[in-house]
C-alpha cells in the first residue's frame, strides 16, 4: 500500500491486487460491503492517520478506481475541515461515500518531459508508436488506445518503470488540458527526441 497527501483534506492510496490478497479480498470484493472491505477500509485510514498526519473527525468520500493490471487507486477526502494531527485514530464510526469506477483505459501520468521521452525509446523497441500525449497541471499524460504489441501486464510493467497510472480521468485531462501530440506519440517522440 503506497499513501500520498494530495490536499489538507485529500488523500491518495494505491492497493495492488498482492495487497488485497494478503488480506483475502479480491478486485470484486471491493464492489460488496462486507466487514473485510470494511476493514481494509478503517486499516488504510489508521495508516493514513500514522503516515501523514491525516485525520478524520466526520464523514468522508471514498471514490475507488479499478487499474488494468495493477491494482486499484483509492481517493478519501474528508469532508470535516477540522484536523488534528496530534488527536489519535478514533475506532469511531466513520461514515463513508464510497463511489466505485473500473477503468480499462492505459492512462499514465509523468513527473517530467523526459520521463516521456525515455519511456517512448523503450515502446518503440516493442512495437509500440501508438498514443495521445497530453499536459495538465504541470504534469505529462499518455494515453494508449491501441492493444499494446506485448502482454498487457509486461506493458503495464514497462509504462510503471517511467511513470505512474493516472488517478483523473482521460475525459478530464483532454477537456482541461492541452494536447500535445495526437496519435501515434510514441513515434513522435522517438523521432523529434533521439537518443545519443
Amino acid at each position: 500500500m503506497r499513501l500520498e497527501r494530495l490536499t489538507h483534506n485529500k488523500i491518495k492510496i494505491f492497493l495492488t491486487f498482492d495487497d488485497l490478497m494478503d488480506r483475502g479480498l479480491t478486485k470484486d470484493d471491493l464492489w460488496k460491503d462486507t466487514f473485510k472491505v470494511q476493514q481494509l477500509f478503517r486499516d488504510m485510514i489508521e495508516e493514513a492517520s500514522e503516515e501523514l498526519g491525516f485525520e478524520v473527525n466526520g464523514s468522508i468520500a471514498v471514490e475507488v478506481y479499478s487499474l488494468p493490471a495493477q491494482g486499484m487507486v483509492v481517493i478519501v477526502t474528508s469532508e470535516d475541515q477540522h484536523f488534528d494531527v496530534d488527536e489519535e485514530f478514533a475506532d469511531d464510526y466513520i461514515e463513508m461515500q464510497v463511489t466505485l469506477d473500473e477503468s480499462e483505459d492505459i492512462f499514465y501520468e509523468f513527473q517530467t518531459f523526459e520521463d516521456v521521452i525515455q519511456l517512448a525509446h523503450r515502446l518503440y523497441t516493442i512495437g509500440c508508436a501508438d498514443g495521445t500525449l497530453y499536459s495538465y497541471n504541470g504534469r505529462f499524460y499518455l494515453y494508449v488506445s491501441e492493444e499494446p504489441p506485448i502482454a498487457t501486464d509486461d506493458f503495464i510493467a514497462i509504462l510503471a518503470e517511467f511513470g505512474s497510472s493516472a488517478t483523473i480521468t482521460i475525459h478530464r485531462v483532454a477537456e482541461y488540458g492541452k494536447k500535445l501530440m495526437n496519435d501515434r506519440a510514441v513515434e513522435q517522440l522517438v523521432r523529434y527526441f533521439p537518443t545519443r
